[in-house]
């Protein structure tokens, strides 16, 4: 079963410590990888592997009394960091997956073209278990990395005006 689900909660609202209120709507496809991952280092350093994915959904006609495909739909897919490096590793074109992110929609204009790109900042992504079968191995992390990933994850959530713990 291929789907696309939206969260119950439209948009997540992210605070910020520089007092920026977010907004983002989390997304979690299922579907296949039909392109190779193209993983690259941005000019800052950075790590980052793209690719697409296809959602092809299919539903139960009454009628006729059989699963009938939908119209698929297509989206470009963005890891980030350690992400990007494991997916580089683990994902190839074919492979069954599943996605959870942030959507994000991208105006662009060359010119002489303008359009519209739905992209996936993927969050969290693996193998779609329910089509097969994978075994995991544990990366190993630098350090530095592991405390930038803390610095930056302790941004992310906090909320406006520090922490409210105790």
């Amino acid at each position: 079963m291929t789907s696309i689900l939206i969260s119950s909660q439209t948009a997540s609202i992210i605070y910020s410590t520089k007092g920026a209120v977010i907004h983002e709507v989390p997304v979690t496809l299922i579907g296949n990888v039909v392109s190779d991952p193209q993983d690259r280092t941005t000019e800052t350093g950075v790590e980052m592997t793209s690719f697409r994915l296809a959602i092809n959904p299919r539903k139960y006609d009454r009628y006729s009394a059989r699963w009938v495909d939908g119209e698929s739909m297509f989206f470009n897919v963005i890891c980030w960091r350690n992400l990007a490096k494991n997916v580089a590793a683990s994902i190839t074109k074919g492979d069954p997956i599943i996605v959870h992110g942030k959507l994000k929609i991208r105006r662009w204009d060359t010119g002489e073209r303008q359009g519209t790109t739905v992209e996936i900042e993927a969050v969290h992504l693996g193998h779609d278990l329910t089509r097969g079968v994978a075994s995991f191995t544990r990366t190993k992390r630098i350090i530095e990395d592991a405390n930038l990933a803390t610095a930056n994850q302790n941004d992310y959530w906090e909320p406006e005006g520090g922490s409210t713990a105790a």
